[in-house]
């Protein structure tokens, strides 16, 4: 009777885990579902830094209804580029997802990812929130760290960084980037570098080269443009089309033309440039890299990608599993059905794998209580 009850245990906790995670991906696939979560607004502190001075950020909590914080498994999950931050619909969809698998979700407002900026201030930012969340939920227990697109590489770099690797038990990277250098390269080349030192050519959503011109604006534009190009780009990314029109008419002549290519489908123009920006920038670039600075892991490691990922593309996270320590790596799924970071119409198999990969995440959050 012993031994069966053990080969229970040991059959029904990951049938439990796969029921819930089946739960979590048909709740995010469903943008009317409403699962039954408790919300609560946060002030974080972010003390000084090299990297910064001290401030205080917006969060989010999503708890399950009833209890406390403190009887469940907790993760803080990390925004991408996006200008909305946590307000972002898709983010908040996905955060109350997980809560219904039973695990507390704590969303950080990153500035500097919400306007655009890839930045080591972002990593202070959320190993600032990672010790708030260890804090809430007993601080005796580790918690987990999700982050989507580049807010999966800034997850990464926190979880090595040796103030906050002790208290990480894992890290689940959605769509994340190994190398900023490497995919900017690509938005302008509309190419990437594979593992096996291959090219593989993809075309990139323009939206990364827009942002790229962007958050580097004093690199393509004159002094006395930037400002108002700053704007125009600003709105254009929040799709304010007639408003970013607006603000491109205070620009000099050659700005002007300038701006009316990245508004329009054709940004091959503006490579060389592009190009020429990255080379400039490629230390820092660096800094805000995965690529070579994972020594530092102590947590489990789950890579997962959207195969057509025409923003960040799946070759970065092959990149990653190369760069995680053997001993953190745990899983790698690269699936047809995900795009950058949303749901598409998966087949049988693909729902099978991302089931699984997401029951081990949850086993993962369960043993780190």
């Amino acid at each position: 009777m012993f031994v069966i009850a053990v080969v229970v245990s040991f059959v029904a906790r990951p049938a439990s885990h796969h029921a819930r995670a089946t739960t979590l991906l048909m709740s995010f696939s469903d943008p009317k579902a409403k699962p039954e979560v408790v919300e609560e607004v946060l002030a974080i502190d972010v003390p000084a830094s090299p990297a910064g001075p001290a401030r205080t950020v917006k969060a989010r909590m999503f708890s399950p209804p009833g209890g406390t914080p403190k009887d469940r498994p907790a993760v803080v999950l990390v925004h991408g580029v996006q200008y909305l931050g946590i307000e972002e619909p898709r983010l908040q969809r996905f955060a109350k997802s997980v809560v219904s698998a039973g695990i507390v979700v704590l969303t950080p407002q990153v500035d500097e990812l919400a306007d655009y900026e890839v930045s080591a201030r972002s990593i202070e930012t959320v190993g600032a929130s990672i010790r708030a969340l260890r804090a809430r939920t007993g601080g005796a227990s580790k918690v987990g760290l999700m982050g989507t697109s580049f807010g999966g590489g800034v997850s990464l770099l926190t979880a090595a960084d040796a103030r906050f690797a002790n208290d990480v038990a894992f890290v689940v990277a959605i769509g994340a980037h190994d190398d900023l250098a490497r995919v900017s390269g690509f938005f302008a080349n509309d190419a990437i570098e594979e593992v096996t030192g291959e090219t593989k050519k993809l075309r990139a959503h323009g939206y990364g080269a827009t942002v790229l011109v962007y958050t580097h604006a004093e690199d393509f534009f004159p002094v006395e443009d930037v400002p108002a190009a700053r704007d125009a780009l600003r709105f254009w990314l929040h799709e304010k089309r007639e408003a970013a029109r607006e603000s491109a008419k205070a620009l000099g002549p050659a700005s002007r033309a300038k701006m009316d290519t990245l508004f329009g489908p054709d940004l091959s123009s503006l490579r060389p440039e592009i190009l020429a920006m990255i080379e400039r920038r490629r230390a820092d670039m660096k800094t805000v890299s995965p690529h070579d600075r994972l020594g530092g892991l102590r947590a489990r490691v789950y890579l997962l990608h959207g195969a057509g990922d025409t923003v960040i593309p799946a070759t970065e996270t092959m990149w990653l599993a190369k760069d995680v320590p053997p001993s953190s790596l745990a899983m790698v799924l690269v699936s047809p059905a995900i795009e950058h970071v949303e749901l598409k119409e998966p087949s049988v198999a693909d729902q099978w794998a991302l089931v699984h990969f997401m029951s081990d995440v949850i086993g993962e959050a369960e043993a780190a209580r």
